[in-house]
């Protein structure tokens, strides 16, 4: 807390007083004023909008693994330990492999290769997902294969 003290010289603070001490550095608006106003409104504003947030991303750690490619999200291919997920946005294409039930480290691999093109592949121990991998995409057809702990599922030929 700033408290401001008056009356340097002569220990009076100009009102008579002696050496006056005074409250904290606060522009002098009453209660309930204009501001007061606002910070209402932003809070009835806020409030809902961060628990819609909420509702939407969920309690689990899903929203992690949708938010890993860009672009919408065209083809899913669910298997016994997870799923593959294949995004598009405009010129690029991107996958994920996501574990149905993130926590202890295992094998995974995700894959996608554009038609005439090189694969990118991520591969190793991971705990909740592997990718994502990217590639560009523009009028060309890619294919994606994903796999956990020897489960795998793959797409074939799409976005054609």
């Amino acid at each position: 807390m700033c408290l401001v003290r008056l009356g340097m010289f002569d220990g009076t603070d100009g009102t008579g007083g002696v050496d006056g001490v005074v409250g904290p550095l606060r522009p002098s608006r009453p209660s309930g004023g204009p501001a007061g106003g606002r910070r209402v409104a932003v809070l009835l504003f806020v409030l809902p909008l961060l628990g819609a947030v909420g509702l939407v991303l969920g309690p689990s750690g899903a929203a992690h693994a949708a938010s890993a490619c860009s672009g919408r999200l065209v083809k899913t291919v669910t298997f016994s330990t997870g799923s593959l997920r294949v995004y598009e946005s405009r010129a690029y294409a991107c996958a994920v492999t996501v574990a149905a039930k993130p926590g202890a480290r295992r094998a995974m691999r995700v894959s996608l290769q554009p038609r005439g093109g090189r694969a990118a592949v991520d591969s190793g121990t991971f705990t909740k997902l592997a990718g994502p991998v990217t590639v560009h995409a523009l009028n060309r057809c890619v294919r994606a294969s994903g796999s956990i702990a020897g489960k795998s599922a793959s797409t074939g030929w799409i976005l054609c």
